[in-house]
């Protein structure tokens, strides 16, 4: 059983690391990995010569499973297999193109958020990485310091942040601003995330009257108009104080919900920085472009929704481990065999 691994354009992820190679083994599968254009320091600390790195070319015609971070076109292959984060929402076509390869689409983000499957979660992997790098963005275009400052020439009052969504990324988000030294406060439509918030040190904004599904997957849900309007309403006035603003609200299979409008940009102070992590289902703010930096009426809007792969080592090593626990879910006696009663399976396998 040969498992090639492919590289994602555009993409820094390679969904494999040494240990998990070794691990592969013990189940049966051989790994070649794409070659890469130039050598990567990080990436020969992360493989450490323990696969051998052969041509895309190769591994199109010999793997019998293919293992990359997202789709890019195929001509045709040998694998039967192909796991990858399809985004079949995002893309209502990908079915029939995996179709027309002959190959089966096991895609990583359509595996349920459940207990049993948190060791396969690729986007809570991928989500605390984002929430992380994302303050720490914010922290770098901001004209001004994170944490309190009492110096000789004055004291500086520390940074205000809001954050919006308490999912996985938001919680990160509020853990780091926190240690950074910035006062933070946090908005979610969910009520039941308000402890968790205040165990991180922050402060729960709370908006009464929200659609609450504890079945959305941690994703949001559609509101209300008369919520919305509430909501408006009080963002623009916690944004009045706010040097920093992370967003991280989606919507599943609809575009990413306008929470951040002109009017709450208006009330932000000069030099203040949006992070909108939304940005490639739409974004969360009027003005938000996909991997662009814009600046409206003075106020920076990074766009940006694969920050996790600006830390790539790292994102790496987490998504190959949730890679290898969902292949260990489905080999058995050195094959793939699905077994479609397990809701975890049944969920990934998106055609044929």
């Amino acid at each position: 059983m040969k498992l090639g691994i492919l590289r994602t354009p555009a993409r820094t992820i390679l969904p494999i690391s040494q240990k998990v190679i070794k691990k592969l083994s013990d189940l049966g599968a051989e790994v070649v990995i794409e070659k890469p254009e130039s050598s990567v320091n990080w990436e020969e600390s992360l493989i450490q010569n323990s696969a051998p790195y052969v041509s895309r070319e190769e591994i199109l015609k010999t793997a019998d499973i293919l293992l990359s971070v997202g789709y890019s076109e195929l001509e045709s292959v040998n694998a039967r297999y192909w796991i990858s984060e399809f985004q079949p929402f995002n893309q209502p076509d990908i079915t029939g193109k995996l179709d027309a390869m002959g190959i089966t689409g096991l895609s990583l983000d359509m595996i349920p958020r459940i207990s049993r499957a948190q060791s396969m979660d690729v986007l809570s992997s991928m989500a605390s990485i984002a929430g992380y790098k994302a303050v720490l963005q914010a922290a770098d275009l901001l004209p001004r310091y994170f944490p309190m400052m009492i110096t000789a020439a004055g004291s500086i009052r520390p940074a205000r942040v809001l954050v919006i969504g308490a999912g996985v990324a938001g919680l990160q988000a509020i853990a780091t601003a926190r240690r950074l030294g910035g006062v933070v406060e946090a908005f979610d439509t969910r009520s039941a995330v308000k402890e968790e918030v205040e165990s991180l040190g922050g402060k729960f904004v709370e908006v009464e009257g929200a659609t609450d599904r504890s079945d959305s997957g941690g994703y949001a849900v559609e509101q209300s108009e008369d919520y919305k309007k509430r909501q408006q309403e009080k963002l623009a006035e916690r944004a009045s104080g706010a040097d920093v603003i992370i967003t991280t609200a989606q919507l599943r299979g609809k575009p990413a919900p306008k929470i951040i409008t002109e009017e709450v940009i208006s009330n932000m102070p000069p030099g203040a920085v949006i992070v909108d992590l939304a940005a490639s289902t739409g974004g969360n703010t009027i003005y938000t472009e996909n991997n662009k930096l814009v600046a409206i009426e003075g106020i920076s809007i990074i766009g940006d929704s694969y920050l996790a792969d600006s830390m790539p080592q790292t994102a790496s090593e987490l998504y190959a481990n949730n890679a290898f626990n969902f292949m260990e879910l489905i080999v058995k006696e050195k094959e793939i065999q699905l077994d479609l009663d397990d809701e975890i399976i049944s969920n990934a396998k998106i055609n044929g």
